[in-house]
């Protein structure tokens, strides 16, 4: 009995001690109900932290230890709140939390500048907070299959957000701020119920090439009639004719023609 605990207490140094030495703490499908202390108590060590699949239910404020936490993946668990101190976590780069219970997102959000990437699908929001707006690195945001109904007007301070994914919600119109996101390259809201969207959109958003409405009550010949419509179909085509070019890989559903309504 001695020697096995033995065993186990140097199987558990020697992972800690490998977590301390490369940064990168992965214990997916681990069945943990909580955060480890082991990991909490490496503070300054972590830059990687990936949960995936477990049945954490909440996120502890001791994970503001984690200062120097590039990655946070906390993808299907059954987290339903966010602690207020997120925000401390000032070298987050990537927080992706799909697959979860979280009904609201803190304000504090707003504070984590450096963010990159965030993707939060499948959960429950019904709004998102207006701070997001202060996520001016922000490239990637998705938050496709919530329930929101509305995106805030400071959605458009976003301004390095170059792909924006919010399929499968309640969305009815697009706030008129979004035209101001010129480096948005793809902005997807399938099965929504956006009637229509702000009519400088294609001519503000110069580098926009995809937009896919399936199942939105808006007309394609809405969209072929604003301003802009030109100039996007030619962007649209210089891009799929790259990819053509290119020989990239057309998946099953077949090539996606980049305007989709």
């Amino acid at each position: 009995m001695g020697c096995c605990s033995s065993k186990n207490a140097d199987s558990r140094a020697s992972r800690v001690a490998r977590w301390r030495s490369t940064g990168i703490v992965a214990l997916r499908d681990s069945k943990l109900k909580t955060f480890p202390d082991e990991v909490l108590n490496l503070e300054r060590s972590v830059r990687t932290l990936d949960l995936t699949h477990n049945r954490l239910v909440d996120v502890p404020t001791e994970i503001c230890k984690l200062i120097n936490l590039q990655r946070l993946i906390l993808a299907d668990n059954l987290i339903e709140r966010l602690p207020l101190n997120l925000g401390k976590l000032q070298s987050l780069k990537v927080m992706t939390l799909d697959g979860n219970k979280v009904t609201t997102l803190p304000d504090e959000l707003g504070q984590l500048v450096k963010l990159e990437r965030l993707s939060i699908s499948g959960n429950l929001l019904l709004q998102l907070p207006e701070t997001i707006g202060s996520l001016r690195n922000l490239v990637l945001l998705n938050v496709s299959n919530n329930k929101i109904k509305f995106l805030p007007e400071s959605i458009g301070s976003c301004y390095s957000l170059e792909e924006f994914q919010a399929n499968e919600n309640s969305i009815e119109d697009l706030p008129c701020s979004v035209c101001n996101l010129v480096n948005l390259k793809s902005l997807c809201l399938d099965n929504n119920d956006v009637k229509q969207i702000p009519p400088n959109l294609l001519k503000d958003c110069k580098s926009l090439q995809n937009i896919s409405l399936h199942g939105n009550p808006i007309s394609m010949d809405h969209f072929q009639q604003m301003e802009g419509f030109p100039e996007f179909e030619s962007r649209r085509k210089r891009k799929f004719d790259k990819q053509i070019d290119s020989n990239v890989m057309i998946s099953s559903k077949g090539l996606d023609e980049g305007v989709d309504l």
